[in-house]
């Protein structure tokens, strides 16, 4: 009886060290950092994915040398039914530890992609389709799921906000132009709401067609104020914008870079506003924050004219006078690189 306790006693001493043995082989495998590149590697979650199928591709690429202990964590503490997909970056001392801790952070990859201020809606629908992480559903400017979105504005222009827009790989074109969109009605309307009186604009969309108008006109921050205060000033006058950015516009692919006297007499153009009174139809761009508070904001003063000086800033003149002073100086002795709105975007 004695002899079958001694040998008992042993065995459970034997079990015991090889229980430790093991638990610290695990403990060690399990702290001991992936197999990354220096430069660090990019892993994806995709939707369906589990625990199992990544850890599977992780020991694949060499990565992961024990995946199954990966999966066994995974199942014990329940975080294998809580990944998020998306892409995540791998650094070198990722341990399996961290790698879940990870997959269940949701801290994945992000992009980013910027709609300049001035542009149209096609040249951003242009830039959108050129990000290799973000998804095309859009067919082009007339898209039903467009037209709906700005819903009950029947043109798209204008309606989106130019700004720098942070998106996931599986996001699509929609979702940054429903961002965007969502963007310029909250700024619109806070900007609408703290207007000073007396501006010559029946609803917020005039103020952003002025706002369009102003973006395309000047390349010089400083001058937004003063470009406003001019046209507001035009419209309360009952004088017409004659604004070149605007037939421009108006002449679509028709526009090979010169503006001709042919197309400053065309009334079927109705961005021409040479021929029209009052404001455009549509905005002629994506105005910006700082564009859309100069048009609710002008500067005061009596200035009714301006004109390019070349370098993308204005001369402003109060008097029609000064203005073919002016235009004389600077437009009929141009320089070789003269520009009279922004450059090309």
């Amino acid at each position: 009886m004695r002899r079958a306790l001694r040998w008992a006693a042993v065995l459970a001493v034997v079990i015991a060290c090889v229980g430790a043995l093991a638990g610290r082989e695990l403990l060690e495998r399990w702290h001991t950092p992936l197999v990354v590149p220096a430069e660090g590697a990019v892993i994806t979650v995709a939707p369906g994915d589990t625990l199992r199928t990544v850890a599977a591709g992780l020991h694949q690429q060499g990565i992961l040398a024990h995946p199954r202990l990966l999966i066994a964590y995974g199942r014990v503490t329940g975080l294998d039914s809580r990944l998020r997909r998306g892409e995540y970056r791998l650094i070198p001392g990722t341990t399996p530890e961290a790698l879940l801790a990870l997959l269940v952070s949701g801290k994945v990859l992000q992009y980013q992609v910027t709609l300049p201020e001035g542009i149209t809606v096609a040249q951003a629908l242009v830039l959108l389709e050129k990000e290799a992480a973000l998804e095309t559903v859009l067919v082009g400017r007339d898209d039903e799921r467009l037209l709906q979105l700005v819903a009950p504005y029947q043109a798209l222009e204008g309606l989106f906000l130019p700004e720098t827009y942070r998106f996931e790989r599986g996001d699509t074109d929609l979702d940054i132009l429903r961002r965007a969109h969502l963007a310029l009605r909250d700024v619109l309307a806070r900007e609408w709401q703290q207007r000073p009186l007396g501006l010559p604009y029946s609803e917020p969309y005039e103020a952003l067609i002025m706002a369009s108008i102003i973006e395309r006109e000047t390349g010089v921050p400083d001058e937004r104020e003063q470009i406003a205060g001019v046209f507001v000033r035009r419209l309360q006058q009952g004088m017409r914008l004659q604004t070149d950015p605007t037939i421009i516009y108006g002449l679509g692919a028709e526009f090979d870079g010169n503006l001709a006297r042919s197309h400053l007499r065309d009334a079927g153009n109705l961005f021409n506003t040479y021929r029209h009174h009052g404001l455009p139809p549509t905005p002629i761009a994506l105005p910006g924050l700082a564009a859309i508070r100069a048009a609710l904001n002008p500067a005061p003063g009596d200035t009714l004219f301006f004109v390019a000086r070349g370098d993308g800033s204005h001369e402003f003149n109060a008097t029609l006078e000064g203005h073919q002073q002016a235009v004389r100086k600077y437009q009929l002795k141009r320089r070789q690189d003269y520009r009279s709105t922004p450059g090309k975007l």
